[in-house]
């Protein structure tokens, strides 16, 4: 048998990173409502928070999803009624998106089911550790983040 060096503060870290990205995403998945996906919450949430209409490419670059993965998620959301699409009126070639009131309530319903979960798991861990965790966080979305 060979002895496997001990892996990198590198690997460690990544492979951290990704373990807590899937049960992450697996917990709150089984949590959300039906038919509710993260990619529709994020994209509400998104949405919800914004002060104006966003066009679909700008989604796309601020949640990381490509063009086509975006346009796949406006549609799922178009079809549920949790999100209007329309042209833009000062470009007719772009167009525009805004959360509807069914979309808000779909966010808020979604944000009630996975609070709980997010709530405890941050209670378990200790609120500093959290906020301590977090610019580490951000600063890996910095470094990663699309140019």
């Amino acid at each position: 048998m060979t002895d496997v060096p001990p892996p990198s503060l590198a690997l460690s870290f990544l492979a951290e990173l990704f373990r807590a990205d899937q049960l992450v995403r697996s917990r709150l998945g089984r949590a959300m409502p039906r038919g509710m996906e993260l990619s529709h919450f994020l994209v509400l949430d998104y949405l919800a928070q914004s002060d104006h209409e966003q066009n679909p490419a700008d989604l796309a670059k601020a949640l990381d999803l490509t063009r086509g993965a975006m346009t796949n998620t406006l549609g799922k959301l178009e079809q549920a009624g949790h999100v209007h699409i329309f042209q833009d009126w000062n470009d007719a070639r772009r167009k525009l998106v805004s959360i509807s009131p069914a979309g808000q309530r779909a966010r808020n319903v979604t944000f009630e089911a996975i609070e709980p979960i997010l709530d405890a798991a941050i209670a378990a861990i200790g609120e500093e550790e959290v906020e301590a965790a977090l610019p580490v966080l951000r600063g890996m979305s910095r470094r990663f983040g699309r140019d």
